[in-house]
């Protein structure tokens, strides 16, 4: 495998000391990877033990080769006797597994890591393989692909848009004496040509507009809004290249004024910087680099800037854009970011991937744009804009059948790239108390009530559903001992849903029952019947609409409906009432929509259980008394209904 950036050093530097020398070591980082094999097989035939570093340099050259029998073969015996696996190469195992079709040693490699590995990039894989495997005709889109007429047998690749015209980089002569020594070829500059009406370019020169250097100037990204070009560049001092400790000259970010000056935005001396882009709505900078605790190779990373000034350190955009792999080429178009990467379940080398940003600038799960665009080797460099009734674009592509080691395409599209996913997110709290809940469980089924997700809330009571766009679809939340939410959503209430957040308060069993009289009752304020009477009055209502509430919340409780009296009266009258008052809360209670099932008994107690000093013949205070009068709601199931 070859990527299309053949001097941005995407092949990572081993970290293990060579003090072993070996020729393999010098082939190995001039990208001479046969030669490098052929010395280091050498090396083993002669008995000598390479070093754990020239080991995965062997295993990296027969990957680069595409050997992947060998190379996964390899990586396994690395990862098998040595605890630290470094993402990358993992990775590149992966990756290896998927093009030989090994896919049961993938889930178990990946089922082993899985508590080491961060949950947003298991949600990836798992969505892309179900995207990748479906005949979705959201990803199927009908781009008209071309291969640019002015590409040439060099590396042609970096498209962006300058005003009408269309600037790209290349490796192509162009004139200079310097040549960049592990490829033989030119030192990229960058080019500029004329849009016409069918997307090809004329009239190809070297961009003219930003500062001469006989080394490397590459991937320019134009901001209209700044009348600015940012690119990166050699580190140079005075014309001549500047180099770390280690002898490295690394690639750094420059801005160019149109028709002014020119600055270094970004750089390190140890440290490549690939892909600005500028986002003029956030005035964020984005550029792919090779931080140390990145999550792979090369990651996305943006710093906040003051119109191009930069004003933060680099911020990595997680995980969830981020992978083992390498992701360059950040592009924005309409609340979506388009990039590249490597990862290992796409459907090549570098393969383009397409992320929504909502309003609290989250991402969402990347989407293979599919086999319309994307092919078995590297694609990547995506940039488009609206062009009539539909989208011009530009990418650059290594795939059979193109001109030179790396080609731009141009392609012509009817609607944006991408397919339509549904996001539900928000946070789960008691409802009463207004505390988070940690461990709610989320599930989203669709309108066959097929689970399509199911995840658990984390420590702030927050979670984040991604699936492919459903027509219908029903949210449920459970914890134990709290309430079930429902909700089913669909037509404009399911657009709504990319907006707003589904916020979901339960409440807690404990929360509206108590312990009363030796049994688990329905928690409600005392309420009393008019003397002698056994009508429903407005305030007795309030009350049992909670009850009513209660049953709603909990549709499996069972219930005993209890009313007591005072001794006051004959024995007799006083049954006759309270049977009459408990039928009459039954009879309300069923008015109001709650199933028979729910009440199993209805009873009056008459004054059988006065709970004070207040018996026949007993002078007692009204208060007195009033405790006698009651109504209770027993959950007759409460040893059950959490099992």
């Amino acid at each position: 495998m070859r990527y299309s950036l053949l001097i941005f050093i995407l092949t990572i530097t081993t970290v293990f000391s060579q003090n072993k020398k070996s020729k393999g070591d010098g082939y190995f980082f001039e990208y001479a990877y046969q030669k490098a094999i052929t010395a280091y097989e050498s090396d083993k035939d002669k008995g000598i033990l390479l070093t754990p570093g020239q080991y995965l340099n062997l295993a990296d050259s027969y990957f680069q080769i595409e050997n992947y029998e060998k190379a996964t073969d390899m990586y396994s015996q690395y990862f098998s006797n040595d605890s630290v696996v470094d993402n990358f190469r993992l990775n590149r195992y992966l990756h290896g597994l998927t093009k030989i079709g090994n896919d049961k040693r993938i889930d178990d490699v990946l089922q082993k890591r899985e508590t080491a590995t961060d949950k947003e990039f298991l949600e990836n894989i798992a969505f892309n393989r179900t995207i990748l495997g479906s005949d979705s005709e959201t990803v199927a889109l009908d781009f008209k692909i071309f291969n640019l007429d002015i590409n040439s047998p060099q590396a042609d690749f970096s498209p962006t848009f300058y005003k009408s015209n269309l600037l790209f980089s290349s490796s192509r002569p162009n004139g200079k004496k310097t040549s960049y020594g592990p490829t033989g070829e030119s030192y990229l500059d960058i080019f500029n040509g004329q849009i016409n009406a069918e997307g090809q370019l004329t009239g190809i020169k070297p961009f003219g507009n930003i500062k001469a250097s006989d080394y490397h100037k590459a991937t320019p990204y134009f901001s209209e809004a700044l009348n600015s070009v940012f690119y990166v560049l050699s580190n140079t001092t005075e014309g001549k290249l500047e180099f770390d400790e280690n002898g490295k000259n690394a690639l750094a970010i420059g801005v160019q004024k149109i028709d002014g000056d020119f600055r270094f935005l970004w750089r390190d001396l140890s440290t490549s910087f690939y892909y600005p882009f500028y986002d003029s709505e956030t005035e964020r900078l984005y550029f792919a680099a090779n931080f140390e605790n990145g999550y792979g190779g090369t990651d996305i990373y943006y710093v906040n800037t003051n119109r191009g000034s930069i004003m933060s350190a680099p911020i990595n955009l997680g995980p969830r854009v981020n992978s083992p792999g390498n992701e360059i080429a950040p592009f924005i178009f309409e609340n979506g970011m388009y990039f590249s990467s490597d990862v290992f379940y796409g459907l090549g080398g570098m393969d383009i991937y397409q992320t929504k940003i909502d309003v609290n600038g989250d991402f969402s799960i990347p989407v293979n744009l599919g086999e319309s665009i994307n092919s078995a080797e590297d694609d990547f460099g995506f940039v488009m804009r609206d062009a009539g009734s539909g989208l011009l674009g530009y990418f650059s592509s290594n795939r059979k059948g193109g001109k030179g080691s790396d080609d731009v395409y141009g392609f012509m599209v009817d609607e944006k790239p991408g397919i339509k996913t549904l996001v539900v997110k928000g946070k789960v709290v008691n409802k009463n108390q207004s505390t988070v809940l940690t461990g709610a469980k989320v599930t989203l089924k669709d309108s066959d009530k097929s689970v399509l997700k199911e995840v658990l809330t984390a420590d702030d009571g927050t979670y984040r559903i991604e699936v492919p766009w459903q027509e219908e679809a029903t949210l449920e939340v459970t914890k134990e001992k709290h309430s079930l939410f429902k909700q089913n959503y669909g037509g404009e209430a399911l657009d709504e849903l990319k907006d707003l957040e589904a916020n979901v308060g339960l409440v807690a069993y404990e929360d509206i029952v108590e312990d009363r009289e030796g049994q688990k009752v329905i928690k409600l304020r005392q309420f009393y019947f008019s003397r002698n009477k056994a009508t429903i009055t407005p305030e007795i209502a309030i009350e049992l609409d909670k009850v009513v509430e209660a049953i709603k919340l909990f549709p499996e409780i069972q219930l005993r409906i209890e009313t007591h009296t005072d001794s006051r009266g004959g024995s007799a009258t006083n049954f006759r009432l309270t049977q009459l008052r408990s039928d009459a809360i039954k009879k309300y209670l069923i008015d109001m929509g709650v199933s028979n099932s729910n009440i199993l008994y209805s009873v009056g107690y008459g004054e059988d259980k006065i709970l004070n000093n207040c018996k026949n013949g007993v002078y007692c205070i009204e208060v007195l008394h009033k405790k006698n009068q009651r109504s209770l709601f027993v959950v007759l199931n409460d040893n059950l209904l959490f099992k």
